[in-house]
């Protein structure tokens, strides 16, 4: 290890062990965590409001087939830009000020859908909330790691990817009772509370410090930790040195690139964000009558075994979670592909059922058991993704980059994420059509990306954490 890698593993803020807790961290991480709360709400969005889009009648705006699959996709590449913007204003506008700052384009964003009167103002507003995303996806962890103490850091930095999926979850339930206008009212309020608990959160007491603003990092400290005693001065050199070309090539410097941006793209690549922006659609085409109540019981699922994840990560290991999640992932999309199959010989095997209806009621209609297979199967693919593949590559992005690099790596690697989920999602509606005039059944060729993503995330997780 080289003298500066030594730098920086000191820690800039050392608490001495007999340190009071205070209990305020935990209210500034709440006030940060609704910056990905507010993310998963703007993911979600578009599941409920295409259904209701394509429905509506004029003067209201209508979406058909390409314009759905944009309004889902749109998202995804402002996103894309704001994760790159996110990694700038990070260290230079500080955690803080940047979480402040993406509630405006949040705010924006959702105001200019419910004014929409063109389809040019749906996609302009989901524009702008993914702007807000893709810097909440890259501030709020930051801000999260490093006002937490280590005895709760894994705790609340699991929270992240828990709001996420709880937003999502959330518009998913608002839109089994809202219209798409009124769902993007609703969608104003999580950075609107944001935005004013911020306000009276400080700064983190490491940013402060690489600063050199030593005492208001000690009223930081003292807000969020009860205790301003014995936290130290960063050391010399602790302050970003800068990403220069040449570092790549060295192996501590690549082998995470690469882990990282690999990472990134094969979570896109499972298809998670194809089921979360079109689940009511996907439910549609599968000929469900409340294709509402399947979306909410499959986000319900999502959370519930992102929590269980969360409880079990640091027991069970990362490369473990990730190479069972990816099979169960396999396993799913298999079983709905099946599920496909069954169905495609006419009306006499619709599953146009009442999943509210007692499975018992009449056990020799086979659509009703065919009903539950498809809910089933998503059910399984969104656990099997919340138990690894959805929370780890996020966490190993934050464990293995070197301090002096990480601004850019991260930045980086959160391109890559939105990007990818920009080609998945985008694609998505056009595969769909595609694959209904052909004899494969849907989620066949994501079934079979999954068994390779599968076999190279095991090498990955296993390299990443050599590099951690």
């Amino acid at each position: 290890m080289t003298p500066e890698d030594q730098e920086e593993t000191q820690p800039l803020l050392r608490p001495p062990d007999s340190a009071p807790r205070g209990r305020r961290v935990f209210l500034a991480a709440f006030a940060a965590a609704l910056g990905p709360l507010s993310f998963g709400f703007a993911l979600g969005y578009s599941s409920p409001a295409i259904p209701s889009l394509r429905r509506a009648a004029s003067p209201a705006p209508r979406l058909d087939n390409n314009a759905a699959s944009w309004f889902g996709a749109i998202v995804t590449l402002g996103a894309a830009a704001g994760g790159v913007l996110g990694g700038w204003l990070v260290d230079r506008a500080g955690r803080k000020l940047s979480l402040l700052l993406c509630t405006v384009p949040f705010v924006t964003g959702f105001a200019v859908i419910t004014a929409a009167q063109e389809v040019w103002m749906l996609f302009g507003g989901r524009l702008l909330t993914g702007l807000a995303c893709g810097i909440a996806s890259l501030v709020a962890p930051v801000y999260i790691s490093e006002i937490a103490y280590p005895e709760v850091r894994g705790l609340l930095g699991s929270c992240v990817q828990l709001m996420v999926v709880t937003g999502i979850l959330l518009a998913y339930l608002a839109g089994w009772v809202l219209e798409w206008r009124w769902l993007a009212v609703l969608g104003c309020a999580p950075p609107t509370f944001m935005l004013l608990l911020m306000c009276y959160m400080p700064e983190t007491p490491r940013f402060l410090l690489t600063q050199h603003k030593r005492q208001e990092a000690m009223a930081a400290a003292q807000f969020l930790w009860g205790s301003e005693q014995g936290w130290g001065e960063p050391p010399v050199g602790a302050e970003h040195q800068g990403f220069h070309l040449a570092q790549l090539r060295h192996a501590g410097i690549y082998k995470p690139f690469v882990i990282g941006i690999s990472l990134m793209a094969f979570q896109q690549l499972s298809g998670i964000n194809a089921v979360m922006f079109y689940a009511e659609t996907i439910f549609e085409e599968a000929k469900f009558k409340d294709s509402s109540l399947a979306s909410v019981i499959v986000g319900t699922i999502q959370v519930l075994f992102t929590a269980l994840a969360a409880l079990i990560m640091d027991r069970a290991g990362r490369r473990l979670l990730l190479a069972f999640s990816g099979v169960v992932m396999v396993f799913s999309t298999s079983a709905f592909g099946a599920y496909f199959r069954l169905t495609q010989g006419g009306p006499s095997n619709s599953s146009h059922v009442d999943l509210l209806a007692p499975i018992s009621m009449e056990p020799t209609n086979a659509s009703v058991g065919l009903a539950w297979l498809a809910v089933g199967s998503m059910c399984l693919f969104t656990a099997g993704f919340a138990l690894g593949w959805g929370p780890i590559p996020w966490l190993l992005m934050s464990e293995i980059f070197p301090l002096h690099v990480k601004g850019v790596a991260t930045g980086v690697c959160v391109l890559t994420n939105w990007l990818m989920a920009f080609l998945v999602t985008k694609e998505f509606s056009s595969l769909m059509v595609s694959i209904d005039l052909s004899p494969m059944p849907p989620f066949t060729v994501s079934r079979e990306a999954l068994c390779r993503i599968t076999l190279i995330a095991k090498d990955s997780g296993s390299a990443a954490l050599c590099v951690g």
